[in-house]
């Protein structure tokens, strides 16, 4: 017993020494964007309302947003074999960088003026959504591209 709790006990000191020895070469990646997943569920019989929605008012954001170029892409990726307890629908963003406070207000102002709509108009459309669209959660992942 005491010898696998000093084996364990090695192994986790190479393990924390070894980014040490790797710290001093290069890495053969550098960050990417990053990349926001939201993860929807919609109810049996509105997918075709959801779709109209993401054709509509989402693509209408989305597509102004890389024109401003706080985006660098979306797309939506669907559940093909979907089990239960898992989303319909992947709506993925890819950004570089985030924005500062000052940089969000403009961002906000920019858009609803842009969608012609007020914060309260969106939160009602969004309320409305809500009977039939359903987000099971978000995450936020970072891409790595080859350094050559």
């Amino acid at each position: 017993m005491k010898s696998l709790r000093f084996a364990a006990m090695a192994a986790v000191a190479l393990a924390c020494a070894a980014p040490v020895a790797v710290s001093a070469q290069q890495y053969p990646v550098v960050p990417g964007d990053y990349v926001s997943v939201s993860m929807i569920s919609v109810d049996d019989g509105h997918d075709l309302e959801y779709i109209n929605h993401l054709a509509g008012m989402w693509r209408k954001g989305q597509d102004f947003a890389v024109k401003q170029g706080w985006i660098t892409g979306y797309e939506i990726l669907t559940n093909e074999f979907k089990r239960a307890g898992e989303p319909d629908y992947y709506l993925i963003t890819r950004f570089a960088k985030f924005a500062d406070p000052a940089e969000e207000q403009k961002r906000e102002d920019a858009y609803t003026a842009y969608m012609a709509t007020t914060n309260t108009q969106l939160q009602a459309a969004s309320a409305d959504r809500a009977k039939y669209r359903h987000q099971m959660g978000s995450t936020l992942m970072r891409s790595w591209k080859w350094r050559n």
